[in-house]
């Protein structure tokens, strides 16, 4: 490039902390604000990060980190809700065969190795910051924000969220929209003997299942058709998950015993958004949840996200001219990655809703996969 670009990226997920990286790293300028005070507060439990996930993670320079960190296993078990294994199969690779078919990882542990890389990449982050206005020319963008102050860029990144106020104020009026399906999880200790991701569909709930983190540590969820919210009190989070996982048998005995905590259990709806025609307007470019996002039943939402952040990060720093055909061309190579894996998402949840008994799921997974073990 014949000068230093500078970049605002909005968000401090996993797709806006993966760009600034990988920005900084090719010499941009880059501003990252997030709008909480506390960077990690709300990372979640447990995440399950798939080869391509990975792939993303090797490139960003914290794959040792996320090794060590996390629980790398190979196949995931079917199981009958009173916890008989039905069927185990191998993990398609889908990040290459130098990587592990899936990694399972406490939320909070990726947020912080991804936050660290961001903080040795030199970028300026400003926390508890959001932009409040964005004044487009044909040159760069002129934002203002919280704290009274104002920055000029040349791009700005909208990595805000499945809620991107960004998204809405450029105009893009999608927003994300209820499947039907909701989802309880939480942080558990791991019993011994249990090496991988087990899957019960039936009984109680649509599906109960549980990823290992670490040595010690696993994730639990349970899926359900969606109920209101409000009718919920947040005190009664872990009777209420209680009573789903009593219901299934194999190590769930042993996780069920540890749910007393409620402040430990998330219950969130299942959403889905697709944008379709563009990620952009102007010099604003939407990537991960701003401009997709699919229920978890592929477990794709952060690798969709991360991969979105490289191949932007490779299109930006690929050219000198950074206009509306380069980032129209970047939303016509991620389109055709990420609707077939939204669309296959959606419908493994809706066939679970409609109790189709049936439903190719082994199979709608391997073709959805397979496709993803390709260079995004």
């Amino acid at each position: 490039m014949s000068r230093t670009r500078k970049v605002l990226v909005i968000g401090g997920g996993a797709a806006g902390n993966a760009i600034t990286v990988l920005l900084r790293r090719a010499g941009v300028d880059v501003d990252l604000i997030e709008a909480k005070d506390d960077w990690n507060a709300t990372a979640g439990s447990g995440i399950t990060l798939q080869g391509n996930a990975l792939r993303v993670l090797r490139e960003l320079g914290v794959w040792e980190q996320v090794e060590a960190s996390g629980y790398g296993f190979g196949s995931v078990g079917i199981t009958a809700p009173d916890g008989t294994v039905l069927h185990a199969q191998d993990d398609i690779r889908s990040g290459g065969d130098d990587l592990p078919a899936t990694v399972g990882m406490q939320r909070p542990q990726l947020q912080q190795i991804l936050i660290d890389a961001v903080r040795a990449s030199g970028a300026d982050v400003r926390l508890g910051v959001r932009a409040t206005t964005l004044d487009q020319d044909r040159d760069g963008v002129a934002v203002r924000f919280t704290d009274g102050t104002d920055g000029r860029y040349d791009l700005v990144i909208a990595a805000d969220g499945l809620g991107s106020t960004t998204r809405a104020a450029i105009g893009i009026a999608a927003k994300p929209e209820p499947t039907g399906m909701a989802i309880w999880r939480v942080a558990a200790p791991r019993p011994m003997g249990l090496t991988r991701t087990d899957l019960a569909y039936g009984g109680p709930a649509h599906i109960a299942g549980y990823c290992p983190t670490s040595e010690t540590t696993l994730y639990a969820y349970v899926v359900e058709a969606n109920r209101d919210r409000a009718s919920i009190p947040p005190e009664s989070y872990a009777d209420e998950m209680r009573r789903l996982t009593s219901a299934y048998g194999g190590f769930w005995p042993e996780i069920t015993e540890t749910i007393t905590d409620p402040s430990k259990v998330n219950y969130t709806w299942f959403d889905r958004m697709l944008i379709e025609g563009s990620w952009h307007r102007g010099r604003v470019v939407l990537v991960g949840d701003a401009a997709h996002c699919c229920p978890p039943t592929l477990a794709q939402g952060a690798a969709l996200s991360l991969e979105d952040a490289w191949v932007l990060a490779q299109m930006l720093t690929g050219s000198d001219t950074w206009d509306d055909s380069l980032f129209q061309a970047y939303y016509e190579r991620r389109i055709t990655r990420v609707r077939p894996v939204v669309e296959a998402s959606v419908q493994i949840g809706q066939w679970q809703l409609d109790g189709v008994r049936d439903a190719d799921v082994p199979g709608l997974m391997g073709r959805t996969m397979t496709m993803l073990r390709e260079l995004p």
